[in-house]
């Protein structure tokens, strides 16, 4: 667990210049916080089967740094939020490594039926602010979606 938070601050510095010390990074950056609290905590209770509790400790997470992860949402390794504030990620969304997001972005869907209804980022994705990507489908590895976008359709990579 040290390890993975370890690489997630590591990750903070690479991506954002205004970053000064790992304190800083620890206790200011919400981003950091709404992933950690969803890897430790949400998501290895929703896949234990404690939906409810899993659920509340996503609405705490949510109160407290602006950014709603369902405990259902796959996350990868170096996965990095700058901002925070409004990111919606949905049940069944699956974010691939080294990708980042920016304040305002929504993975969302479009359906009310069950099964996969949200999106896929491949490996490296950036995702701009207020971008909003709809559906269940997959944004290629590499690829840059660009600030207020609507993305309905699957994006290739790069």
């Amino acid at each position: 667990m040290f390890a993975r938070l370890r690489e997630d601050i590591a990750v903070v510095f690479e991506r954002d210049p205004a970053a000064r010390s790992t304190w800083e990074v620890l206790t200011c950056y919400p981003g950091l916080h709404a992933l950690v609290w969803h890897r430790a905590a949400t998501h290895r209770l929703w896949r234990a089967g404690l939906r409810w509790l899993a659920r509340w400790l996503a609405h705490v997470s949510r109160w407290l740094t602006g950014i709603e992860i369902h405990p259902g949402a796959t996350i990868g390794r170096r996965v990095f939020i700058d901002h925070g504030m409004g990111v919606v990620i949905g049940e069944t969304a699956e974010i691939g490594d080294d990708c980042t997001l920016y304040h305002g972005v929504t993975l969302g869907g479009v359906s009310w039926n069950k099964g996969k209804r949200h999106p896929t980022l491949g490996k490296g994705v950036v995702v701009g602010a207020g971008a909003k990507i709809l559906g269940p489908f997959t944004v290629g590895d590499g690829a840059k979606v660009g600030s207020n976008s609507v993305v309905v359709k699957p994006v290739p990579e790069g």
